[in-house]
């Protein structure tokens, strides 16, 4: 099993998919890689040898950042829009959709599970 960026790849798929359980590699930018290394990118995980595994790290080091380093990029950049207080920080702050998307009508999987309002009952019951 080899293990490149801290993450363990799984056995038994193609190295492109492979590529893509480390967080910062999509399929584009894991097949771009296995061709840079010269490596097939139908060849399975469990074939690769520690040269291969070797080059993969070097091209990541070199040229792309993942894994720990992304994420502490991307959450330094959040926390630098929350607290200069920007539109979009402020989005962020109260855990609503920041890229203009509508939450009169969907965004239940960023606002979280929809609360019904108290005291709040139909004409009919009142009656």
């Amino acid at each position: 099993m080899a293990r490149i960026a801290g993450v363990d790849l799984p056995r038994n798929k193609q190295m492109w998919i492979a590529l893509t359980y480390i967080y910062g590699i999509g399929r584009t930018l894991s097949k771009k890689i296995l061709e840079e290394a010269q490596i097939p990118m139908d060849q399975n995980s469990d074939v690769l040898t520690e040269q291969d595994v070797h080059k993969i790290r070097e091209i990541l080091e070199r040229e792309h950042k993942v894994e720990g380093d992304l994420r502490r990029e991307v959450s330094m950049n959040i926390k630098r829009l929350t607290d200069l207080g920007c539109y979009r920080g402020i989005r962020h702050r109260r855990r609503l959709p920041v890229r203009g998307q509508r939450t009169s009508s969907n965004a239940r999987t960023r606002k979280g599970k929809s609360v019904a309002i108290a005291g709040k009952k139909s004409i009919k019951q009142m009656k």
